[in-house]
């Protein structure tokens, strides 16, 4: 069997399925909360997982947000963010995006892709910070996979996008879903329209599914 990291997915979806809408703007479906654990999370693993359509459409930084967490990982001799990992079989990627330009130092950008691509990628991204664009053929999630376990991650933290996921899934190189239920429902062609959140009234398990209760008006507080 091939060594590889344990591997966390998360993913937030509207209540009928849906990690996103028609619009170009990032779409943020959970909540402060959720955030936070996310960053925990994060400050637990060894490595982030997006894949470049996230990195190109989304922009996030992928960094641990917590200051008090950011000192515990220095404190006990880890970089203050854990590693950002991608994929590209383009090299189409700017050295301006969040992924690339935020983060200390100590935070290291692998890129993976093709051994053609390579010399491009890297050119782009000259001047990147803790930059390294390792070529990989071929270019799989598992082979990417069993490169980040020799280079000693061993808890990888995927935040996306769908692509990356479901490959991640189906391929059952995943060990664990943090799925998210936002109280939000689209058809995956018109925006979300937050002034319509739902209230989840409460959740129940029956065996090996999830029972949630949802109320399509707000609780109404007392007088």
């Amino acid at each position: 069997m091939i060594k590889r990291p344990y591997v966390v997915l998360s993913c937030a979806m509207s209540a009928d399925g849906y990690i996103d809408d028609a619009t170009d703007r990032r779409l943020l479906l959970s909540n402060d909360d959720d955030f936070d654990r996310v960053d925990g999370e994060r400050a637990a693993s060894d490595a982030i997982l997006v894949g470049a359509s996230t990195i190109r459409r989304d922009n996030p930084r992928l960094l641990v947000r917590s200051e008090a967490r950011r000192v515990d990982r220095l404190r006990r001799g880890l970089p203050s963010s854990p590693a950002k990992v991608t994929l590209t079989r383009s090299g189409d990627l700017d050295p301006g995006r969040a992924f690339f330009s935020a983060g200390d130092d100590d935070v290291a950008r692998l890129v993976y892709c093709p051994p053609p691509a390579a010399a491009v990628t890297q050119a782009r991204l000259s001047g990147v910070r803790g930059l390294e664009v390792i070529a990989a053929e071929p270019l799989t999630l598992a082979a990417v996979l069993a490169d980040l376990a020799s280079r000693g991650i061993g808890r990888l933290f995927a935040e996306g996008g769908t692509s990356i996921l479901t490959q991640l899934l189906a391929e059952g190189l995943a060990d664990e879903l943090h799925l998210v239920v936002a109280p939000f429902v689209g058809d995956g062609v018109f925006p979300f329209d937050a002034t319509r959140r739902m209230t989840l009234a409460d959740t129940t398990q029956i065996g090996d599914v999830a029972l949630l209760r949802y109320l399509m008006k707000a609780k109404e507080t007392a007088a």
